[in-house]
């Protein structure tokens, strides 16, 4: 939304409303939240600090990931997802396949966090 004023240059200002995809993006950060602390304070318990180590060799497996996936999305400006990065290299039925299978993992992680937050309660 562009704010004027007569005689004066349009100035850009800010919104200050949430759509629907920013109400789903933080309820799934906040699965995540729920997820990594019960999950960690139960292994931390298990097997000492030590997994803090593995933690971090994870966690650069996913940030070299997560770049790669970045990269991908910036050589075709007509990916949406990384279904659509598999549909351009693998084939529609490959994205069609990782398109449904991550809807499912969801769908899966969904009653897991209920699970965990029956934990907490």
């Amino acid at each position: 939304m562009k704010t004027t004023t007569p005689g004066l240059i349009e100035k850009p200002a800010l919104q200050r409303t949430l759509s629907n995809r920013h109400i789903q993006l933080m309820a799934m950060g906040g699965a995540i939240g729920t997820g990594l602390f019960m999950g960690s304070g139960k292994i931390i318990a298990l097997s000492g600090t030590s997994i803090i180590l593995i933690y971090m060799i994870i966690g650069l497996f996913v940030y070299f990931v997560m770049r790669a996936m970045g990269e991908l999305l910036l050589s075709n400006l007509n990916f949406k997802s990384f279904a659509d990065f598999a549909g351009a290299y693998l084939g529609p039925r490959a994205a069609f396949f990782l398109g449904w299978s991550y809807w499912l993992s969801w769908s899966v992680a969904v009653v897991g966090d209920a699970v965990v937050v029956g934990g907490f309660f």
